[in-house]
């Protein structure tokens, strides 16, 4: 017979009870933004309205690509400031 109950499923239980204590893992843009849980790993995203949702693959794939539209953007806007301030 075991003893106890598995680390895991006590974590899940903390955060049952008080809730979640998230954390910013990735920033994907300015306003999209990755969270895991630090007691439980729960990991959730901010979907097209605003709101937390699990991070599935699917929203892993929309966030890389999303992280990479941004990031080519915010080069592509310094670039041009930096041309024109050379003018």
């Amino acid at each position: 017979m075991k003893k106890g109950t598995p680390l895991k499923y006590k974590n899940h239980l903390r955060c049952d009870i008080f809730g979640h204590k998230f954390e910013v893992t990735k920033h994907v843009t300015l306003h999209v933004k990755e969270y895991t849980c630090k007691c439980c790993k729960n990991q959730l995203t901010i979907n097209g309205n605003g709101r937390l949702i699990e991070l599935t693959p699917k929203f892993k794939e929309i966030n890389l690509i999303l992280e990479d539209l941004y990031k080519r953007r915010t080069q592509r806007i310094r670039f041009k400031k930096r041309n024109t301030a050379m003018l």
